[in-house]
């Protein structure tokens, strides 16, 4: 693994654990909300911009993201 790629890991690593936290879920329920709404992919695929941002930034950024993907879905 090259140093960017396990800055992604560790930046998807820290959005996950701050998203466990905030949603008060565990760490595999935590996951698999990230991963059904392709969160982790988006994380990563932004991580240039988006690991500058703050925690409560990112927190809402994901929580918008989230609800864009369920308006899809309906």
């Amino acid at each position: 693994m090259d140093k960017r790629q396990q800055d992604i890991a560790y930046f998807l690593s820290f959005c996950t654990e701050q998203y466990k936290n905030e949603k008060h879920l565990s760490g595999s329920d935590a996951l698999a909300v990230l991963d059904e709404y392709g969160v982790l992919d988006y994380l990563a695929d932004h991580y240039e911009m988006l690991h500058t941002q703050s925690r409560q930034w990112l927190m809402e950024d994901i929580d918008e993201f989230i609800s864009l993907r369920k308006k899809e879905v309906v």
